[in-house]
């Protein structure tokens, strides 16, 4: 794995809120937060924060459990890499595994079995990109990894349906299809989505505890704090006005 540049933990919020802007959860809000979504300014301490704070709304438990000395690099993949990456350990993808979490073992067990299984509807959406990456151009999006060092074993974070897909279609095209970030830390080993065991579980459970409500996830607080009441919140509300203007002229 070549390493490109640093980035920052806010470019990395703001890749993985790109890529979960269409679910559920942001329906009611969406128009409102869509600019700072998917035009960014990462100069922009209050938009960094209220992206966090959409990214908390959903993910909040998952980004918690990253050691604080995580950096944040854009990365390139090599071939000696794909051995090495592993799916998320959790919910859906452990019924689809069998056991080995391996990127090719899971794309071999989905090409070999095909969606009778527990993993149905998970396996159909995984053909579904494959054959869109295969017809079509997909527009450029960003996998996050997590690891210990760019050299040892990486799970992926964020994108495993979308790198699933591409290791169905070639090896090649999961290697260069996507922009990837690497979270790497010496403490990786400590969270529950990188090493499951008895005391990262622990750990992730009083957590989730600790935040039923999650205070980081209140964007209205971020909106109605006196340091919000310039750029950020006028251009949130801007770009809520010039979606309306689009729909009355269409």
């Amino acid at each position: 794995m070549k390493k490109l540049r640093l980035v920052s933990e806010a470019e990395a919020i703001g890749e993985f809120l790109r890529n979960e802007y269409y679910e559920p959860d942001y329906h009611r809000d969406r128009e409102r937060f869509e600019e700072i979504v998917l035009h960014p300014d990462y100069t922009d301490p209050e938009e960094n924060a209220l992206r966090r704070a959409l990214l908390y709304r959903r993910r909040g438990h998952m980004w918690r459990e990253l050691p604080l000395d995580t950096e944040w690099w854009h990365v390139e993949l090599e071939q000696d890499d794909l051995p090495l990456i592993r799916v998320f350990p959790r919910a859906h993808w452990r019924r689809i595994s069998n056991g080995s979490f391996n990127i090719a073992d899971v794309v071999d067990r989905i090409r070999q079995h095909g969606p009778r299984s527990a993993g149905d509807r998970v396996i159909a959406k995984i053909q579904q990109m494959r054959y869109r990456l295969k017809s079509e151009e997909f527009a450029t999006s960003t996998v996050l990894l997590i690891g210990i060092h760019e050299s040892m074993p990486v799970t992926i974070l964020e994108g495993n349906h979308r790198f699933s897909a591409a290791m169905l279609v070639s090896p090649d095209v999961a290697r260069t299809r996507f922009r990837v970030l690497c979270g790497i830390s010496p403490r990786m080993n400590e969270s529950c989505w990188y090493q499951t065991n008895l005391a990262n579980l622990w750990r992730y459970a009083k957590h989730r505890v600790a935040n039923i409500y999650d205070r980081e996830a209140d964007v209205k607080r971020l909106l109605t704090t006196p340091h919000s009441a310039g750029g950020l919140k006028q251009r949130v509300t801007n770009a809520v006005a010039a979606e309306k203007l689009t729909e009355t002229q269409s």
